[in-house]
Formats: structure tokens, C-alpha cells, sequence
């Protein structure tokens, strides 16, 4: 049986960002209100399209993994934020990215969205049916804020990051995983105001993302420490063996409870929240990234990675890291220049949203 190796790894992180100083302009909040609450420091705007940001993202991988894009069978775009919902957002970054002929589509599983595409993009290369792969996770989750809102407005970010699965016949790749979803109680993290389920004839005003911060933190730490436990059963692993901790970056008080339930050492855990918020299906994608840019992820690594999203989703995967962390070469993909602060390129929506008060 053929392997899904992760052969490349690429991120896109917008330039303009607003700090928790800044953001206090925009609602009643405080640095240390966030940080204590949450462990965000900053968050990033992005001047692009969802579609743009997953294009770069995926160049960058497929520089790292030596492939054209005209040798990829299928891309998939983590998103719940799509540029586009017809035709899907996954063609036109198809399109960009030249990869000529090849299966696109999206799939929106909010925060758990990359493992969910890790998971389907593995199963087909095992199954035979494709070789190569490109996964990317991109959000624009700052499109969705209400600024009128502090509980939600502080805690969401934009950003994407994608990698390239070859089949191998060595052991790596996504090895095991867990997905799943708790639906009956999936009123508790949802966005109002969106979707065909409205009258687009009636003014519908700014979005709403609402949840319930107790409950969630409950059911996250809950459902994804259970899905790990899953998970190491299937890959007959001991918490030991566990070289690398990937969380969904949603919270820090999160990640640092399924970090205690699994008992795995500081120096093990990737965390990036404090830079970049919530991105929601990006996180975990960015992390991975960033995981070997700093060396935490070395060769033959044993990393698990788990999420919990809207829906309720979850996720847990544990993958083995190949014997590169170098990129074969290196992409000059850039987004265009940004002349804007992160407070300017908001201010439009801030006031509407004020103004829907």
C-alpha cells in the first residue's frame, strides 16, 4: 500500500496586523484582558482574497517539494471562508497554482478543516486513485467579524498554509486519524446572518459569530483529547513517542489543557497563537510550518495534531514526518504590497458595524 508523504510545506501570512493595543480603539478591551483570556497578542488582516491566500500558500509548498503544479492530481482548500461559492474557491487556486486538469474542490469543516482535507487528500493516495496532492488551509475569518462585538472581535485572524503529499512507500504521511462531529449541540459556535437560509431581498446587516465560551472549552478539550487517545490506540503509540504536540490554535488556555491531559512537555508543544489568533482551519496548517522552520519538527518526526470546530467538529491525526525539513527550492510567490495598517483596512467595517448597532 502506497503512503502519503508530506513532501512540501508553504504558509501566507498577510503584512498588516492589529495588536491587542490597537484593537482596544475599535471595542471596550485591553491588552491584558486578552491575553490572560485568551494568550493572543496579534492578529493578522489580510488586503487579499481567501483565493490569494491560499495561491501563495501552495506555491511555496510545491517549491518545497520540487513539484510542478501540473503534476498535481487534486487540490483541496480548508475553508470556511471561500472567496467564491460558485464555482468553488479550490478551482480558481487551481488555476493559479497551473495545475492543469486536477480535482479541485473545497471542504468546510470550520476549524477541523485541515485535518478533515489531510484525511481525504491521504485517503486517495492510499487508495491508489492519485499520487499527488496539494491540502491548503486559508481563512479570512476577519471578514466575518462584528466590531461592535468584544467577545468575538478579539479573537480571529486571517492567514493560510498548505502542504504537498506524494505517495511513498515508506511509512509516513498521515499514519492514523479521528474525525468526527457532535451536531446536536452545534448551535453553541455558528455564525448568523449567512448562508442561502436568509432573504437576500431583506437587509441582513453585519455578521454574527456567537458561542458559548464555557460550554466550548469544555467540549474542545473533551473531544479532542479523547480523539488523540483514539488515535495512539490505532497507531499502537505510547504518549512518549509523541516527538511533536500540534494544536488548533483557538486559545491558549485550550491548548494548554489537552496538553495536560496528554502529559506532553512544553518543549514539545507548537505555539503560535500569540501572533496570529484564530484562524480557524489555518492554524494548524500555519503551525506545521512554522514547526519545522524552527526545528521542533526534525526528520522521521512523530507529530500529532488535533482540532475542534463549528458544526461541532472534530479532528485528531498523527503524522510521521518524513526525512526532510529543508525545501527543495524556494518560491518567490508574494502577495502584492499592502498600504494600509490593520486598523485602516477595517475601518469601513468597523463603522458599518457601529452603525448597525
Amino acid at each position: 500500500m502506497s503512503y502519503a508523504q508530506i513532501t512540501g510545506w508553504g504558509k501566507c501570512i498577510p503584512p498588516a496586523s492589529i495588536s491587542n493595543d490597537e484593537i482596544s480603539n475599535i471595542v471596550d478591551t485591553n491588552d491584558e484582558w486578552i491575553t490572560t483570556r485568551t494568550g493572543i497578542k496579534s492578529r493578522r488582516v489580510s488586503h487579499v482574497s481567501t483565493a490569494d491566500l491560499a495561491t501563495v500558500a501552495a506555491k511555496h509548498a510545491l517549491a518545497c517539494a520540487g513539484v510542478d503544479g501540473k503534476d498535481i492530481d487534486l487540490v483541496i482548500l480548508a475553508t470556511c471562508t471561500p472567496s467564491t461559492m460558485v464555482a468553488n474557491t479550490a478551482s480558481l487556486v487551481q488555476k493559479n497554482i497551473g495545475a492543469v486538469g486536477a480535482a479541485a474542490m473545497d471542504t468546510n469543516a470550520a476549524c477541523s478543516g485541515f485535518l478533515y482535507a489531510l484525511q481525504a487528500a491521504t485517503a486517495q493516495i492510499r487508495a491508489g486513485m492519485i499520487k499527488k496532492a496539494v491540502v491548503i488551509a486559508a481563512e479570512r475569518m476577519t471578514w466575518y467579524i462584528n466590531w461592535a462585538r468584544r467577545d468575538s472581535a478579539v479573537l480571529f485572524g486571517d492567514g493560510a498554509g498548505a502542504v504537498v503529499l506524494e505517495a511513498s512507500d515508506t511509512p509516513s504521511g498521515l499514519l492514523a486519524t479521528k474525525t468526527g462531529c457532535d451536531s446536536e449541540d452545534r448551535d453553541i459556535l455558528h455564525i448568523e446572518n449567512f448562508g442561502s437560509d436568509l432573504n437576500k431581498y431583506e437587509p441582513i446587516g453585519p455578521s454574527n459569530l456567537l458561542f458559548e465560551g464555557r460550554e466550548i472549552f469544555k467540549r474542545a478539550v473533551k473531544g479532542m483529547s479523547e480523539a488523540c487517545d483514539d488515535v495512539l490506540n490505532q497507531a499502537q503509540l505510547q504518549l512518549d513517542d509523541i516527538d511533536v504536540l500540534v494544536p488548533h490554535q483557538a486559545n491558549l488556555r485550550i491548548i494548554q489543557a489537552i496538553q495536560q491531559r496528554l502529559k506532553v512537555a512544553d518543549e514539545k508543544v507548537m505555539v503560535n497563537i500569540a501572533d496570529y489568533g484564530n484562524t480557524s482551519a489555518a492554524t494548524i496548517a500555519i503551525a506545521i510550518c512554522e514547526a519545522v522552520e524552527q526545528g521542533l519538527i526534525k526528520p522521521n518526526s512523530n507529530i500529532m495534531s488535533a482540532a475542534f470546530g463549528a458544526g461541532l467538529t472534530w479532528a485528531a491525526s498523527y503524522i510521521k514526518w518524513g526525512d526532510r525539513v529543508t525545501p527543495i527550492a524556494v518560491s518567490d510567490a508574494a502577495l502584492p504590497e499592502c498600504d494600509k495598517t490593520g486598523l485602516e483596512l477595517v475601518a469601513p467595517a468597523v463603522a458599518a458595524c457601529k452603525a448597525a448597532e
